[in-house]
């Protein structure tokens, strides 16, 4: 079970320094996390630039170029970061009783261990 889900701010904790042309320290929000391959896509890191050939639509439009985004990162390259500290962090799961329409629940829910060193 995977504990970084797609809406978390993450940073990037391996890597090359961004004097280095890096992403290391890096800070973002999850775009969306790859399961099978154990990946995450964080907005503004990893960039990427691909090349597409030149063709053409049914319409006669031009297509291709140089075109940038986002590539996976592994997951245990990146770090939720502590809402609080604004640092990265490990996540636990604790149980919790919650009421909802007069009827009680037991719960899981996600939270961020004290964050001490910069991980």
């Amino acid at each position: 079970m995977a504990k970084i889900k797609k809406g978390d701010l993450v940073q990037v904790i391996s890597g090359a320094k961004p004097e280095r042309g890096g992403d290391r320290g890096k800070q973002g929000k999850v775009l969306e996390v790859l399961t099978e391959q154990n990946r995450v896509i964080v907005e503004g890191v990893n960039y990427v630039t691909k090349h597409n050939r030149v063709g053409q639509s049914q319409r006669g439009t031009k297509t291709g170029g140089i075109e940038t985004f986002e590539a996976p990162i592994h997951i245990s390259n990146v770090a939720i970061v502590d809402p609080s500290t604004k640092k990265p962090t490990r996540v636990g799961r604790r149980v919790e009783e919650q009421v909802k329409d007069g009827v009680k629940r037991t719960v899981r829910v996600r939270f961020a261990k004290k964050s001490g060193k910069d991980l």
